[in-house]
């Protein structure tokens, strides 16, 4: 474990759980995330060039859909971050539905205009800024 993340092992097994999970009951999910809107996202690996799957905590804010980088107030990015950043399209399954995204990293000023609309339906996020020095960032997910 290196500064407080869990090694590579133990996250896939704890993302491939939620994902059996997800996809077993129409993208709802028990436990930590009962109730919580979750998306599965499938990067392309920024090295690799392998299909990367995470599930991930979603935001409909101004009509715009919202992933957040937190990776729960790590002092790095998660590894889809990097991802997107290489290669910003994206499949995504949302429910029952699955389509090819396009991600956008959210320039400061409009992330600093949405953050605060995060945080004040999920508090977590800003204890995970407060966490990090790093900036936690966004990205909007539109269909391709």
């Amino acid at each position: 474990m290196t500064q407080g993340i869990p090694d590579s092992g133990t996250i896939k097994a704890f993302n491939n759980a939620i994902v059996d999970e997800f996809r077993s009951n129409g993208g709802k999910v028990g436990g930590q995330f009962a109730g919580a809107d979750l998306l599965l996202i499938t990067t392309t690996g920024a090295r690799s060039g392998q299909p990367r799957l995470s599930p991930l905590a979603n935001f409909r804010i101004d009509g715009k859909l919202i992933i957040i980088g937190s990776f729960a107030g790590a002092d790095v990015h998660p590894a889809w971050v990097h991802n997107l950043r290489a290669q910003p399209r994206a499949h995504v399954e949302v429910g029952a539905d699955a389509f090819e995204v396009t991600a956008r990293e959210m320039p400061s000023a409009e992330r600093a205009e949405l953050f605060p609309k995060i945080t004040a339906a999920a508090p977590g996020f800003a204890d995970y800024q407060a966490k990090t020095s790093r900036v936690i960032p966004l990205f909007e997910l539109r269909r391709a």
